[in-house]
């Protein structure tokens, strides 16, 4: 997993006015907490933290954060967005260490075309789009891979199918079910007066034969 760097601002004033005067600024109010230190209040550069977020990691990309000089390995927390925008309107940093496993959403991507399904006029139906995984912050993957080109109608692709990489695991149930090949609405009727006209069709043929034999 790559590295960003950022660099944040110490010894902001609390408080909410002075959190929109730093909105204003481009910049976003945060604290920095974690393996014993005390809470640091901070400000990073909004187009930086978005950068940062918005790289191949993610929301789990590893940040190098520079706070007065001294250098904090963390991963962003507890997001708040602002209700319109989206934009950030305050971020929690946690401090982690390269040796120590810990628990993230990591996004689960399909790759390849479920030609089978699609052949059958059916659907991909995707359950689950995150898988929470337990691993240490250099070995996190940026995205689990899926590939459905071998899914067809009635199968589905599990937790327990998921090939996740050296270092990382699940406690998520292997039985839950990550894509699924579905039969749509229009499908399934179309499947289901077919089979009522081949039914009729052969309940007429038996009669027409017992017509013959009498």
């Amino acid at each position: 997993m790559d590295e960003v760097s950022l660099v944040a601002e110490v010894g902001r004033v609390k408080g909410s006015s002075e959190a929109r005067r730093l909105r204003l600024a481009g910049k976003v109010p945060g604290v920095l907490y974690g393996h014993g230190i005390d809470p640091i209040d901070v400000a990073v550069g909004s187009r930086e933290l978005r950068a940062a977020l918005t790289s191949d990691s993610g929301l789990n990309a590893l940040i190098s954060l520079d706070v007065g000089g001294k250098n904090h390995l963390a991963m962003a927390r507890q997001l708040q967005r602002h209700p319109v925008r989206r934009s950030i309107d305050h971020v929690d940093f946690v401090v982690v260490r390269r040796d120590e496993v810990v628990s993230v959403e990591v996004p689960i991507h399909l790759v390849g075309e479920a030609l089978e399904v699609e052949r059958a006029d059916g659907l991909v139906e995707q359950s689950l789009h995150s898988l929470l995984v337990d691993a240490k912050p250099g070995d996190i993957p940026n995205a689990i891979e899926v590939d459905i080109s071998e899914l067809s109608i009635g199968e589905a692709i599990r937790v327990a199918d998921l090939k996740l990489p050296a270092g990382a695991t699940t406690e998520v149930d292997p039985e839950e079910i990550v894509v699924a090949g579905q039969t749509t609405r229009m499908a399934a009727e179309t499947e289901a007066e077919e089979e009522a006209a081949a039914e009729a069709d052969e309940a007429a043929a038996e009669e027409a034969g017992e017509a013959q034999e009498g």
